[in-house]
């Protein structure tokens, strides 16, 4: 059989069961080893078992339910709360400034728990209700929470990152360096959109009433709810970029710092850390699987010499090197609206990065597109989970539609901003030429 023929059947079984609604962990191992019996064989599964192997042994991958852990530990720790009132204090008085304060709030999570999802739970709690009461367009205010929560696996430390690093090699500390400038970037560009669309339509986020602004005593007062969230970035990002630990004992320092703040906001209990506990094993369980099956996808991926077909495709696409760039970042962002990004990357890498470096790409750079692809993925429609975290805690009164509509802005601004970092490549890789690791 040809392989042409071989990688349509492969890659329509395995989009034939994703569509049924079967886990991705199982569709990926059980699809990949019967085409790897039928093309190589039972040896070929020890192909499969030598691969997990290396990654199990992997020191990086322990970093993965750290960072889940003090993120799990962080949502139920009081943090939030401390910080969205001194956002409210500050901001409340400049038109959107909620939103702009959310946002704010959301980039300081990422910068802690290395999520998505527990920034958009947490901020969907606090400010959703608190903007809506004080008459905030709807889309706005779902739509700020939403990109700001998307925020948590570009700024690092980020669980994405981790897992590109031990899918392509490259240094997950050099990673977490280039996601830096980015995320404050497009953190930025959310916030001045915010700010003039407000200022241009003040009853999309009104200000707030001289009442609710607060005296600056209570301003000063409430700065303190920053101390503890800049120490644990300070903890976890400063230790990496300084060479003075690796991204895994980064992560188990921001375990330690997301411990002593649930004891500073005294919510520290054995409830909680048995809580955080068992939804980092079943989040970390389900990543593991994944990981399982995307080796067992490579492995047959590989053997039926599909690569070299993809490759040659590839070559076809007009506008040579930065022609295929642009038609990757395309198909990425149509995967990112049908399917999870943990899946997308590990099925997608294994095909794109030899064609990149072939190309003379740097893979760094190309992991930060990826990866804010993946966060544009996280906000699309239909199959956005932010969109679903949403939908879970929003009032009665909003639609799927809603929060459909809600994105649309914010989704423009990453695409607009993912443009500003092909064109200008030093965004990604300035801070990571920097650094020796």
């Amino acid at each position: 059989m040809s392989v042409g023929l071989l990688t349509l059947l492969f890659f329509g079984s395995l989009l034939f069961f994703l569509a049924l609604g079967l886990p991705l962990a199982f569709v990926l191992g059980g699809v990949s080893v019967i085409f790897l019996y039928f093309t190589w064989g039972l040896n070929s599964f020890y192909m499969v078992a030598s691969q997990m192997w290396g990654s199990m042994n992997s020191f990086t991958l322990v970093a993965i339910p750290l960072f889940v852990l003090m993120a799990m530990l962080l949502e139920k720790t009081g943090v939030a709360q401390a910080l969205y009132r001194m956002m409210h204090l500050w901001w409340g008085g400049v038109r959107g400034g909620l939103a702009i304060g959310t946002v704010a709030i959301c980039t300081i999570f990422a910068a802690m728990v290395g999520i998505s999802g527990a920034a958009v739970v947490t901020m969907g709690t606090i400010a959703l209700p608190a903007m809506l009461e004080r008459g905030y367009n709807k889309q706005m205010a779902i739509g700020c929470i939403s990109a700001g929560g998307g925020l948590g696996i570009l700024i690092p430390p980020s669980v994405l990152m981790i897992l590109y690093s031990l899918i392509t090699g490259v240094s997950v500390g050099k990673l977490f360096a280039a996601g830096v400038v980015p995320g404050i970037m497009l953190a930025a560009m959310i916030c001045a959109y915010i700010f003039i669309r407000c200022w241009l339509q003040p009853k999309m986020g009104p200000a707030l009433p001289l009442a609710e602004r607060g005296t600056w005593p209570e301003k000063f007062a409430a700065l303190r709810a920053v101390l503890l969230p800049l120490l644990i970035v300070a903890m976890v990002l400063g230790s990496i970029l300084f060479g003075l630990a690796t991204p895994t004992e980064a992560a188990a320092v921001g375990v330690l710092g997301a411990l002593i703040s649930a004891l500073v906001h005294r919510k520290l209990s054995w409830e909680l850390v048995r809580d955080s506990c068992l939804r980092t094993f079943r989040l970390s369980g389900m990543i593991m699987w994944i990981l399982f099956g995307a080796h067992a996808f490579s492995a047959a991926y590989q053997s039926m010499g599909a690569q070299s077909l993809i490759k040659g495709m590839m070559t076809g696409i007009p506008g040579g090197p930065w022609g295929t760039i642009v038609f990757i970042e395309f198909v990425l962002l149509l995967l990112g609206m049908v399917l999870d990004p943990v899946g997308i990357m590990l099925i997608t890498l294994p095909v794109f990065l030899p064609i990149i470096t072939a190309l003379g790409f740097d893979p760094i750079w190309f992991g930060i597109l990826f990866i804010i692809n993946m966060e544009i993925g996280y906000q699309t429609p239909p199959f956005g989970f932010n969109l679903f975290y949403l939908k879970g805690i929003v009032p009665a009164g909003i639609t799927m539609g809603d929060i459909y509509q809600s994105v649309t802005p914010y989704t423009l601004i990453m695409i607009l901003g993912l443009i500003l970092i092909m064109l200008f490549p030093a965004l990604a890789t300035w801070l990571p030429s920097l650094l020796v690791l």
